[in-house]
């Protein structure tokens, strides 16, 4: 492959990661990324299993510790607070619904974006619009930056992404909802949590939750309920906010305060739960990555090792094959299919089990969550959980050192990205535009 340049779309944990990789593997990486920064905050993400292993690969895992949010595990509490059922972070030697290693999603997306710098271009604050591509490469149309050529583009840019729409279809072909919607924001709050991850449940399918964040004072809450698909506008969180604040009116705990905070919070973000599934992870020169291609959901707690698993291993398989994409591709989908197949099996009642509709399954839940350590559920558990490992990390030659290659520029605004379509084998053309 003569040209080497690769557009990733996407600056959150999977394209950054990617970026990591590619560059050892000798290539030359432009990440676009619609924010106009990275992305602060979040809320935590669990780093485990084959994902843990790739921190170590890269030589981060010091620094993800220090930067981890101390929790003592999940507590499932009533509505005057007290505690009916509680798992601790060292569960199942650390894997467990709490993962002994939780950082915010926010953390780590910043030290692997430092990990890439200075050796990677950042185009913040722009997206793709359309990706042309043919049998020498792809010509990407960004909307601020003027078009680019590219060898390959990748999408990582979340289940909601711009990159498989336009090489692979429309969102509703690949995102299939489970009826369970979230939203998620950070409160500056002095409600005790005592270092545990809270959950309570209501009749309905209602959630509430809030958990340490990495800073005193600083809570990360969440409400979640089941619905069937639900018809609203994506940009107005003002109406998002009183749509969740509507079905959480009568829940008691400390719902009352979270929902006062929840209308000043700075990082309010709302959203359904669904699986992306895919036969095929490329298209010509375009390939998908983490959510974008295999969103599992958070129930799994297995998204963050998804998006290291599959970035190692993409940049890995692309090194080997010498510039056949097409190789690289097939390889890349032959050994994370069935690591991703297992990962998106959700966990004993899934949506149901997460958020109980009666009073029964609320019990139910909790005397569940009680036996959760002693058999026979332990072993059912112990199986969900090491799902995280359920890969054998191939081993490849991504250590060239990246010291005294060129350095590009890091721009303030995004200047193009998203992702192209792979080529397989025959060469062919495709040309994509954005819809309004």
């Amino acid at each position: 492959m003569p040209n080497k340049e690769i557009l990733i779309c996407g600056a959150g944990i999977a394209g950054p990661a990617l970026a990591y990789w590619l560059r050892k593997g000798g290539f030359t990486v432009t990440i676009v990324e619609r924010a106009p920064t990275p992305r602060p905050g979040g809320q935590t993400v669990d780093l485990r299993g084959a994902g843990r292993a790739v921190i170590e690969r890269m030589g981060l895992m010091d620094q993800v510790r220090a930067e981890s949010v101390d929790q003592r595990g999940l507590a499932l509490v009533d509505t005057a607070g007290r505690t009916t059922a509680r798992l601790p972070a060292d569960s199942f030697g650390g894997e467990g619904i709490v993962s002994e290693i939780e950082i915010l999603r926010g953390d780590l997306a910043r030290l692997l974006y430092e990990a890439t710098l200075p050796d990677t271009e950042y185009l913040f604050d722009d997206t793709i619009t359309e990706i042309d591509q043919d049998a020498d490469g792809v010509t990407v149309t960004f909307e601020k930056a003027a078009p680019r050529r590219f060898a390959l583009v990748v999408g990582a840019d979340g289940p909601h992404s711009v990159v498989r729409a336009l090489a692979f279809g429309p969102e509703r072909d690949f995102v299939h909802p489970i009826d369970l919607y979230t939203a998620w924001f950070t409160a500056l709050d002095d409600l005790d949590l005592d270092g545990w991850f809270l959950m309570h449940n209501a009749p309905g399918g209602l959630v509430v939750s809030a958990r340490p964040g990495r800073l005193p004072g600083e809570i990360k809450a969440g409400f979640s309920f089941r619905t069937p698909p639900l018809a609203y506008d994506r940009r107005d969180i003002a109406a998002q906010q009183e749509l969740v604040a509507r079905r959480f009116a009568h829940v008691g705990w400390e719902t009352p305060r979270l929902l006062r905070a929840m209308r000043t919070a700075p990082d309010f973000l709302f959203d359904s739960m669904g699986q992306v599934r895919l036969d095929s992870w490329s298209r010509g020169r375009v390939a998908l990555l983490g959510d974008a291609g295999y969103c599992a959901t958070p129930l799994t707690g297995l998204g963050t090792s998804l998006a290291l698993v599959g970035a190692y291993v993409l940049a890995g398989e692309l090194a080997a094959a010498e510039g056949d994409h097409g190789v690289a591709f097939y390889r890349y989908d032959t050994a994370m299919r069935p690591y991703v197949s297992q990962a998106q099996q959700l966990p004993p009642g899934g949506a149901a089990g997460y958020a109980p509709s009666g009073r029964l399954g609320i019990r139910l839940r909790d005397l569940s969550m009680r036996s959760m350590t002693r058999w026979p559920m332990r072993n059912l558990l112990a199986a969900q959980f090491a799902k995280a490992g359920d890969i054998a990390l191939p081993e490849y030659s991504l250590a060239a050192d990246i010291r005294d290659r060129p350095q590009p520029q890091v721009s303030e605004r995004v200047d193009r990205v998203e992702r192209i379509p792979d080529g397989l084998d025959a060469p062919h053309q495709m040309s994509v535009r954005a819809e309004d």
